[in-house]
């Protein structure tokens, strides 16, 4: 009698067995001791997430395989995408600490959901069977709608997560739409057997086309793509700062992930209807994005806005539609990973909103406020940092593959984003500051992160080869 699944499969699943484990031990501590839990929540989840780091290693010793008859795929692409997730839920659980007790939050809800985002964006790099795909999506959307209203006396916090909820389940049901009419397509829920499918038909059937639209809608959602970014702003603004990072990183970046695996494999075969899909969605995105940032007086929410403008850049990588843009694509989702959680965790640092109420943090906080202009002149794209690259080799793809204006569109809203990031720079250091008390949210754990960020956002401008060589490695394979 045969097993239900293999040592491969056991194998292919434990990072996400061990997040969800790790996850589910931290809701029973917080249940079991109380108040008395709080000391060692973190001593649960960062040994959580090294031991899910250590089998990522050993993920990546004998990759590519695949597991469940081919339903999780581990390689290169898989991998480089979970290593981001789980930095960017490292940095989240040790910037949070502090945070949480200045909101006077229950933590261990908190660390238990983080992991469980973290368990459910596993699948989506990994996943390739339309079911798995979708169950991990829901995980980590789910975890999102509750960590969005975390901050439950805030009728703030609690209104953007009913927001974020309705809109985003909105946006689940159009995507299963989508799913169900490539299913009906292939008769099959495999990525593989639906590529087949989708390339024995001409690239404008109309069956097809219904379910480009739907697939896009639904992922374009999550990633705040324009033109459905509404909920970002709203839920970025409302939501308690620490997890406003970790939705702006952890939620676009899976997102993104499972965009790639879909729209290079399955519908790769379908570019020509597509692609025109994807410039419009790009343009809007840089569009909007940019100059409704220009307008905001609410840090968050212009970062919410900028968010959406990354998006517009990442979608032109795919939309390039070569080698360059894959490694752009690659180069600038692991800088936008760190520079954007650097920029919120200053603000935490801050524990402020508000643009003004950064005026004169230069002088009372120069350790903070000059790694800021570092986020800021990353997330703009100018060197020497790792935003930089990210743009640069953007726009060579699109040269390279004769898209003159799209690289000319792209790099005009560098001057527009310059102008907005410039605000926070000009508030730091040229204007006076406001007298209010606040509560220090400094804390080691927020130190060593914006160390880590500074770093490698300011080192991967200067000596990029290194990282070169990851994006090679990850998404050209």
């Amino acid at each position: 009698m045969s097993h239900f699944y293999t040592d491969v499969d056991h194998f292919a699943l434990l990072p996400a067995i061990l997040l969800a484990f790790f996850g589910c031990a931290v809701f029973l501590f917080d249940f079991l001791l109380g108040e008395r839990s709080r000391r060692w929540q973190l001593a649960l989840v960062l040994p959580g997430l090294a031991m899910t780091g250590w089998h990522l290693w050993k993920q990546g010793q004998i990759a590519p395989f695949t597991a469940f008859h081919g339903a999780i795929t581990i390689d290169a692409f898989g991998l480089f995408f979970n290593w981001l997730f789980l930095l960017t839920a490292a940095l989240v659980a040790l910037i949070s600490y502090r945070y949480l007790e200045i909101e006077e939050e229950h933590q261990g809800e908190y660390y238990g959901l983080v992991l469980m985002a973290q368990a459910g964006a596993y699948f989506l790099a990994v996943g390739t069977e339309l079911i798995t795909i979708f169950v991990g999506l829901e995980t980590m959307s789910l975890s999102f709608y509750v960590l969005v209203g975390f901050l439950r006396r805030s009728r703030r916090s609690n209104e953007a997560a009913l927001k974020y909820l309705i809109l985003g389940a909105f946006s689940s049901g159009i995507l299963a739409y989508g799913f169900s009419i490539l299913y009906g397509i292939a008769g099959s829920t495999y990525l593989s057997d639906i590529a087949m499918a989708v390339a024995a038909r001409p690239a404008f059937d109309p069956l097809t086309v219904l379910a480009i639209l739907t697939v896009s809608a639904g992922i374009l959602f999550k990633i705040s793509a324009a033109p459905f970014h509404m909920w970002a702003p709203d839920a970025y603004e409302g939501a308690p700062t620490a997890v406003t990072a970790y939705l702006a990183v952890g939620s676009k970046i899976a997102s993104l992930a499972l965009l790639l695996r879909l729209f290079l494999g399955p519908l790769g075969t379908a570019r020509e209807a597509w692609e025109p899909l994807l410039i419009l969605a790009a343009i809007a995105s840089l569009t909007v994005g940019n100059l409704a940032a220009v307008t905001q007086t609410n840090a968050k929410r212009l970062l919410a806005y900028s968010s959406i403008a990354h998006a517009g850049y990442l979608l032109l990588g795919l939309v390039a539609g070569n080698a360059t843009g894959l490694q752009g694509i690659a180069i600038y989702t692991g800088a936008y990973v760190f520079m954007t959680i650097g920029a919120f965790l200053v603000l935490m640092a801050v524990h402020g909103e508000e643009i003004e109420d950064l005026n004169g943090f230069a002088r009372r906080h120069p350790g903070y406020a000059v790694p800021m202009v570092v986020f800021l002149l990353s997330l703009a794209g100018l060197p020497p940092t790792a935003g930089f690259l990210g743009k640069y080799y953007i726009f060579l793809a699109l040269i390279e593959s004769g898209r003159y204006v799209l690289a000319l569109v792209g790099a005009a809203y560098v001057a527009v984003a310059l102008f907005y990031y410039f605000r926070l720079v000009r508030s730091m250091f040229l204007l006076p500051a406001i007298e209010v008390e606040r509560p220090q949210a400094s804390s080691l754990g927020l130190r060593v992160a914006l160390g880590a960020t500074g770093l490698v956002t300011l080192g991967a401008g200067i000596y990029p080869e290194p990282f070169l060589q990851l994006a090679m490695r990850s998404l050209l394979k």
